[in-house]
Formats: structure tokens, C-alpha cells, sequence
């Protein structure tokens, strides 16, 4: 992780984080620098959808903990949720060195959480 992002947001969660919370956006020059296997979240704290999908993104992420999992609040008008063209919640971006290598909108179940996390692993 870049020492800015460490610095300035503590919007990494644990797997077993049960909570609801998002954090506030990053640049996506920040998101872009990190390095290693990542999945960030984006949804909010009221969305049905996000709620219900907790459980599912827990279980399937709190099997690789070495995978750093980001957590944004998204809304009409936040650029990073735009920058990667986020239309429903939760989405899931799966990134390997910053890039995009996997996504899952609206997880129904860990096994599309899996087969995405397999794409980011070396």
C-alpha cells in the first residue's frame, strides 16, 4: 500500500469487519499507485442491495486475507465511482497493481467473488 493512502485513510477493512461503513474517496491516482491484489468496494450505508451482499463479500474475502479490501461511499457526482463507471451497488473492482483485472456487481454468492479474486492472484 502507497504511504499516502496509509497516511491519510483508514478506509482498509478486516474481512471479519461486519459493519456498514464506507469510507470517503480517494484520487484515483491513489487507487491507481497501490500495489499487490485489492478489491474495492463501492455502495453506502443504506443500500439494500449492500446490506444484503455483506455476509456473501465477508465470507469470500475473509478466505484471503492477504487481499487489502477498500471500502467507498459512492453517490450521483463522486469521481471515483465514476472514473470506473459504477451504475449499481455494491460493485466490486478487483485490481492487480492498480489495474482492473475483475468486477462483480451485486454478488449473489462467494463463487463469483472467488473466480474474480483468482484473476488478481499471481
Amino acid at each position: 500500500m502507497t504511504g499516502n493512502i496509509e497516511k491519510s485513510h483508514d478506509l482498509q477493512t478486516s474481512h471479519e469487519d461486519a459493519g456498514f461503513e464506507y469510507g470517503a474517496e480517494l484520487p484515483r491516482a491513489e487507487v491507481d499507485a497501490l500495489v499487490g491484489p485489492a478489491v474495492v468496494e463501492f455502495g453506502t450505508s443504506w443500500c439494500g442491495f449492500c446490506r444484503g451482499a455483506r455476509p456473501i463479500i465477508a465470507a469470500a474475502l475473509g478466505a484471503h486475507p492477504e487481499v487489502r479490501h477498500f471500502k467507498f461511499e459512492d453517490g450521483p457526482g463522486r469521481p471515483l465511482g465514476r472514473s470506473f463507471k459504477v451504475k449499481l451497488w455494491p460493485t466490486l473492482i478487483f485490481l492487480r497493481d492498480g489495474a482492473e483485472m475483475a468486477r462483480v456487481v451485486r454478488p449473489n454468492s462467494q463463487i463469483e467473488i472467488h473466480e474474480a479474486l483468482g484473476k488478481i492472484h499471481d
